[in-house]
């Protein structure tokens, strides 16, 4: 260890007996009454000295006034660096900020609330442009998978209703599982008009939420469609800060987390002011010899209508 960091540990003694100096400067700063009793003192560099005050004022528990005094090479006398108040050990502190949208959390939204969405947003990417199509002779091809599939054909010596059991590829009860009609029952036509009314009036066009949205579901990017009839004019709506999050939602419906919802509307201008308060405008401390609707007359003419 150095001489210089042995100094620098060890309070400079004028400068730590600058107790009066340092609460003087405490007092001015804060408010009357609020500077408490002193803290302690800890040695900043050589001859710099920090000395604390407690601080009495209510809603700061825990800070301390600081007040850095100094004194120059082989001087006498001490002077004043800085006054201010720190945060002790046991000080209550605000929480560290959040970003907005780091605190947004699923279910927030209310109606009116928009929600933009940033251009390099995870959650969303570009729509089929054609330059992700296989080429013809890749492996994941239309061809190469007819091409696989006839090779994977089962190879029978007769026609299947000679054979104990009939091949399970291309029997009706495969294609049928396939399809997903293996079900002993399905919806009714009734059944499927009931889901879409209390889907409708849940999260349809009419909902104070739809009536604030900037735009429909229809051309949001969180919207994913779903098969059958009723993927007409519903999907399943999978944007986690959406009050419609994971539900189905019809397509006239919206909220303010809309994937197209980036420009936020600007601010209505004020009405330019009435007042010109930058321009001086001219007023004559007479009036001019012409304004008035009696022309003026010579001396001579006056004198003789007995005009004085």
């Amino acid at each position: 260890m150095s001489a210089a960091t042995t100094r620098s540990r060890t309070p400079d003694r004028l400068c730590a007996e600058a107790v009066d100096l340092a609460r003087a400067a405490a007092e001015e700063v804060a408010a009357p009454g609020v500077v408490g009793e002193h803290a302690g003192v800890v040695a900043e560099g050589d001859r710099v000295v920090t000395h604390f005050f407690e601080c009495k004022e209510l809603g700061y528990r825990g800070w301390r006034w600081a007040v850095t005094v100094a004194r120059a090479s082989r001087a006498k006398i001490v002077t004043l660096d800085e006054a201010v108040l720190l945060p002790g050990p046991d000080a209550v502190l605000a929480p560290e900020w959040v970003p907005w949208s780091e605190r947004l959390r699923p279910g927030d939204m209310g109606p009116g609330d928009l929600l933009p969405t940033d251009a390099d947003d995870l959650r969303l990417e570009p729509g089929f442009s054609g330059e992700d199509a296989p080429p013809p002779n890749s492996a994941v091809s239309e061809e190469m998978a007819e091409l696989v599939e006839a090779e994977e054909a089962e190879v029978t010596d007769g026609p299947p209703r000679n054979l104990p059991t009939a091949p399970s590829r291309g029997s009706v009860a495969a294609v049928a599982e396939e399809l997903g009609m293996r079900r002993a029952r399905v919806l009714s036509r009734y059944g499927l008009h009931v889901a879409a009314d209390r889907w409708e009036e849940a999260f349809g066009a009419k909902t104070p939420m739809a009536q604030a949205a900037p735009a429909a579901c229809v051309s949001c990017g969180f919207l994913a469609p779903i098969g059958g009839s009723l993927g007409q004019a519903f999907g399943v709506c999978a944007n986690e800060f959406s009050p419609a999050d994971g539900r189905v939602v019809s397509l006239a419906y919206g909220c303010g987390g809309h994937s197209e919802a980036a420009v936020m509307p600007k601010p209505p201008q004020p009405a330019p002011p009435v007042i010109d308060e930058t321009r001086v405008d001219p007023f004559p401390l007479r009036p001019a010899p012409d304004s008035g609707s009696v022309p003026p007359l010579p001396d001579e003419e006056t004198a003789e209508l007995g005009h004085s």
